[in-house]
């Protein structure tokens, strides 16, 4: 699925693109060309479908439009490059994500744990997490 328009009085966004993992960092660059903000990072699990998706919430700093990016991943292996490079906002957002939902950025410079204790081997947010 491409870029998707919406009505932002029902969404809160106006633009809604699914894209691969390999195309997030192009499309974080050329929204922070166009005067973007990262907003919020997360993740969402969708065990049924085997899958993790992450979800990129964006906002223009000029005129209010705003942009939400995913990226599904596959849950045994949910990886996605980082952008926290073109946004050093985006380093805590992604630590979290880590934290919660197990998804790896790669390139990070620091994906220890942010909320979790240090020795943390589970990830609370994927639901198949039994505390």
């Amino acid at each position: 699925m491409g870029p998707q328009e919406t009505d932002y009085r029902a969404k809160g966004y106006h633009l809604d693109a699914a894209l691969p993992p390999e195309k997030v960092v192009a499309a974080a660059e050329i929204l922070s060309r166009h005067g973007f903000f990262i907003e919020a990072v997360t993740g969402v699990d969708w065990m049924d479908e085997g899958q993790m998706e992450v979800v990129y919430d964006f906002n223009h700093f000029d005129e209010l439009c705003r942009v939400v990016i995913r990226s599904r991943l596959e849950r045994d292996k949910p990886e996605v490059p980082t952008i926290s490079h073109i946004y050093q906002g985006a380093n805590w957002h992604e630590r979290e994500t880590h934290d919660f939902f197990g998804i790896k950025f790669i390139g990070h410079p620091d994906l220890s744990p942010l909320l979790l204790p240090e020795d943390a081997d589970f990830h609370p947010l994927r639901k198949d997490f039994t505390p």
